[in-house]
C-alpha cells in the first residue's frame, strides 16, 4: 500500500508541508523516499502529527514534544500523564507565567506613562 505524500498528510492533519518537514528535521516523524523521490509517510504519521499539533497548541515547544516521543503514536490528549510529561508541562507553564508577568509589567508602565502624558496636557 502506498504511503501518504507530504501534501496529503498536511491536508488530513491540518498542517503544512513546511511544518511536516520541520517535524521530520526534529526527529518527530519519519518518511521514506519513493522511487520518484517524493517523501512518503505511513498511516501512523497521521496520529503522530495530530498529537504533535495538539501538544504545540497547548503551549509546548518542539523540544518539549520530544519528551512525548514514546507516546506520540497513541492519543496523548486522553492518555494518563507521565512524570516526564508533567515535568515538562510544568516547566513550560512557569516560562509562560513569567512571560505573561513581564508583559503585564510593560503594559502597566505604558498605561502609567499614557496617564501621566494625558494629565500633563490638561
Amino acid at each position: 500500500m502506498p504511503g501518504l505524500r507530504i501534501g496529503e498528510l498536511a491536508r488530513v492533519t491540518g498542517s503544512t508541508p513546511r511544518a511536516l518537514r520541520h517535524y521530520e528535521e526534529h526527529g518527530l516523524i519519519d518518511s521514506h523516499r519513493a522511487a520518484n523521490g517524493y517523501r512518503e509517510y505511513d498511516e501512523r504519521a497521521v496520529v503522530r502529527v495530530r498529537n504533535i499539533r495538539h501538544l504545540l497548541a497547548s503551549g509546548l515547544t518542539l523540544a518539549d514534544v520530544r519528551v512525548f516521543l514514546p507516546c506520540l503514536d497513541r492519543d496523548v490528549a486522553t492518555a494518563a500523564p507521565s512524570p516526564a510529561g508533567l515535568r515538562v508541562a510544568l516547566e513550560r507553564l512557569a516560562v509562560l507565567d513569567a512571560r505573561i508577568a513581564a508583559q503585564a509589567a510593560v503594559r502597566d508602565r505604558l498605561a502609567a506613562a499614557l496617564r501621566d502624558a494625558a494629565a500633563s496636557l490638561r
